[in-house]
């Protein structure tokens, strides 16, 4: 089961505000215990919705609009993730529940959501076929 940790953004992490080294030197010893524990599966922090774009389809079939950041509402933004593959759902929490406070004062909010398969999207066997070979495709890219 994949789970993604889902850091939402503050003001000071819209503002640019970078991390604290504190911060930065627990959130590394976090990930190395994710990694050491073989779940870890990618980790990253997004830079501020003023570099962002949003695209929206706000009619069925229509053009869809394009928006410059920066975007209001930072509890509704993403500052940054973390995709875990674990056993159970349980174990997702748990590990959750040991990332530090991703900004450091006290402002901080993980949203953890599972991750769809292909195969709770996609029943037919060709559908999941074109998939796997998309995917291969990608993993060979990486090794390349």
């Amino acid at each position: 089961m994949r789970f993604m940790m889902i850091v939402k953004a503050t003001t000071d992490s819209e503002a640019g505000t970078m991390p604290s080294q504190e911060l930065i030197d627990a959130m590394q010893k976090y990930n190395e215990e994710l990694v050491k524990a073989g779940v870890l599966l990618a980790a990253d922090g997004l830079q501020p919705t003023s570099n962002g774009i949003r695209i929206a389809y706000p009619e069925p079939g229509g053009k869809p609009k394009v928006t410059d950041g920066p975007f209001t509402e930072a509890k509704e933004i993403i500052a940054g993730y973390t995709l875990i593959e674990v056993k159970s759902r349980e174990e997702a929490v748990e590990w959750a529940l040991r990332m530090p406070d991703p900004h450091g004062l006290g402002q901080g909010e993980i949203e953890l959501r599972q991750v769809f398969e292909v195969e709770d999207l996609m029943n037919d066997t060709e559908s999941l076929a074109k998939e796997a070979e998309l995917r291969k495709q990608v993993e060979e890219r990486k090794k390349a």
